[in-house]
């Protein structure tokens, strides 16, 4: 059976229209777990997996790299590194805080340890570091290419004025470009589609949006006088109160095509310009048919315009 590959920007990567997000690795999903979902993902065609170097360290008891340590133990075991691709994140981990050169090169380092590889697919800068010069940071994320390390470059967090200087770095000092842009963007969050998509779409970046399903709202299960079990429920539930009437659409959406709202919800995401994939995670392998449906769903022009017309709040 095959399945519907996607290239990501202006690189040579590509990969399965849904990036398998890996913050629940050693969270809220064991070691056991994690590798469940994994081998569910791949063998429903997945090949695109995220992580990065802080998670989780927000875990009592975890260490940071510890959902890097688990993909890397499972790719190991599996044989299977040449036909994934594997983003990481820069910038998080306690023991590498920010993005100065000499930093970043050391969580490569760590990262690649850590994923038992010898090159990261895609490498992200996660969260703005201010308080290094732009110019630093880009100079030592074009090194790792060059050194082999990493394929390909990512951006994450960032403003579009920021973007936008990063650019003029790279094209000034022949460096590296970046791919990929990791922002948070969903049928409930919108902001994404000013200044972001516009130097997307300028550049060429292929957005891999996560938060896709909203901590959950998008899934349809926080519905009034719900109750659910998460850690993310009370983020989901805040968005009842501006965003109750998509609910409806999207049920009516979901029951003509036969899946759920959480496939619905992503199709919608995948179907907006410049988003190759969107990330989302599965804490259960029960949860992750309905993520997997969705990078096959293809919705109407009618359907994707009542979506958007409903979550506008």
């Amino acid at each position: 059976m095959t399945h519907a590959r996607t290239t990501l920007g202006t690189s040579d990567l590509s990969v399965f229209p849904l990036n398998l997000g890996g913050n629940v690795f050693g969270w809220t999903a064991d070691r056991q777990t994690s590798f469940d979902i994994l081998d569910a993902f791949v063998a429903g065609g997945g090949n695109f997996i995220d992580t990065a170097d802080g998670y989780s360290a927000w875990v009592p008891g975890n260490t940071g790299g510890d959902s890097e340590r688990l993909i890397g133990e499972w790719q190991e075991l599996r044989g299977n590194r040449d036909e994934l691709v594997i983003a990481t994140k820069v910038s998080q981990h306690p023991d590498f805080q920010g993005l100065a050169a000499d930093n970043i090169l050391k969580a490569a380092d760590a990262s690649l340890e850590r994923l038992r590889t010898d090159h990261i697919d895609l490498y992200y800068a996660h969260f703005d570091d201010e308080s290094v010069p732009l110019e630093e940071t880009v100079t030592a994320l074009s090194s790792l290419v060059d050194a082999g390390k990493v394929r390909h470059l990512g951006i994450s967090n960032y403003s579009a004025a920021r973007i936008a200087e990063w650019f003029e770095i790279v094209e000034a000092k022949g460096l590296h470009r970046p791919i990929a842009l990791q922002p948070h963007y969903n049928l409930v969050e919108r902001e994404f589609e000013g200044e972001l998509r516009t130097i997307a779409e300028r550049e060429q970046l292929a957005v891999l949006p996560y938060f896709s399903l909203a901590k959950g709202f998008l899934t349809g299960k926080y519905r009034e006088g719900s109750s659910v079990d998460s850690v993310r429920a009370e983020g989901a539930q805040a968005y009842l109160a501006d965003h109750a009437a998509l609910l409806p659409v999207l049920d009516e959406v979901a029951a003509a095509h036969g899946v759920s709202v959480a496939t619905v919800s992503l199709a919608w995401l995948r179907s907006q310009p410049t988003v190759a994939a969107p990330i989302a995670s599965a804490r259960t392998v029960e949860q992750l048919p309905d993520l997997l449906a969705s990078a096959t769903l293809e919705l109407s022009a009618d359907e994707l315009a009542a979506l958007t017309a409903a979550s506008v709040a």
